[in-house]
């Protein structure tokens, strides 16, 4: 594998999005307005890192099945490298159905845990400048060993079905430079009341804490500094929120790697999560530098204008 800009690790999964009018009812029928299939999960990050220009490790297990495959050969389109994943016999891709309405959407699952963990798949440190992962009531062990080799570790964390919201999970965030959780989440885990309040408890353990916060915008902190920032979010009409998280996770991650001041690093990350929730799917929705240049041109009085103009051409 050659030196890459990230490595990410997390779940993989096939989504069908489906654009419906109205909620489903129990005893009724829905017909969708449009439909769109899409890898999912971790992918999201993959994909719109390497369409920012980056060049994308995954390391991730995926089923030797149809699902598997198609969500492998979609990836490897992309241009993400592959070589720490595998496909495992016996074991099928994780299946995630969206149901999009009313501007946000429902997910439903199909899944069980995968036979390799990531610190199965990543067992020396990821030769990266950054890796990125989605913690949880898993080990990742690997991320104290990419830390210790240099790496500026971001983290995420995703929704917890049993909604006990275990707390030791954030022990992960030991070994972390940025945590990236949406604001239900870093409540969720933090038992607080209020986004603002759970930023505070994260700086407690983890340098750099950004909390999105969907159409409210989103929030970060430095601990180190003190510098606190508050974005409100890019006004678009929602089509589909899938991958949304992710997406803003990943605008924020290169915008990191290009060194910019926190304020355009959580500027940029909102810009490319709205572009992203005006299509259907997750990581198919993810914007290119064409799409960011669209936009740009659309809106000259934005700040982000040179930032896009700098990086368009890639």
């Amino acid at each position: 594998m050659n030196s890459l800009d990230v490595v990410v690790s997390g779940l993989v999964f096939q989504d069908l999005v489906l654009g419906l009018p109205t909620p489903p009812r129990p005893g009724t029928e829905v017909w969708a307005t449009d439909s769109q299939e899409s890898p999912g999960g971790i992918a999201n990050f993959a994909v719109a890192l390497a369409r920012l220009g980056l060049h994308t490790g995954l390391a991730a297990a995926f089923g030797a099945d149809p699902d598997g495959d198609s969500v492998w050969d979609r990836l490897t389109e992309e241009g993400i490298d592959l070589t720490l994943s595998r496909k495992l016999a016996g074991w099928r891709t994780p299946l995630t159905v969206a149901l999009a309405y009313d501007n946000d959407r429902a997910l439903v699952t199909r899944g069980t845990p995968p036979l390799l963990s990531a610190d199965e798949l990543i067992t020396a440190p990821p030769a990266a400048r950054a890796v990125a992962a989605h913690i949880g009531p898993w080990p990742n062990e690997w991320l104290a060993k990419a830390k210790a080799a240099g790496c500026v570790v971001f983290a995420d964390v995703g929704w917890d079905p049993s909604e006990q919201w275990d707390p030791a999970v954030l022990d992960q965030l030991e070994h972390c430079d940025v945590f990236l959780p949406n604001a239900d989440e870093a409540m969720n885990y933090t038992r607080t009341s209020s986004p603002e309040q759970a930023l505070d408890r994260l700086a407690e353990l983890v340098p750099q804490v950004v909390v999105s916060n969907g159409a409210a915008g989103a929030l970060a902190i430095d601990a180190g500094t003190g510098e606190r920032v508050a974005v409100p979010a890019y006004p678009v009409q929602a089509a589909d929120t899938t991958g949304a998280g992710d997406v803003f996770a990943a605008g924020f991650i290169a915008a990191t790697l290009w060194d910019l001041p926190l304020e355009l690093r959580v500027r940029f990350a909102a810009l490319t999560a709205a572009l992203s929730v005006t299509r259907l799917g997750g990581a198919d929705a993810a914007p290119r530098w064409e799409d960011l240049a669209a936009w740009q041109a659309a809106h000259p009085e934005d700040h982000l204008q040179a930032l896009i103009s700098a990086h368009s051409g890639r």
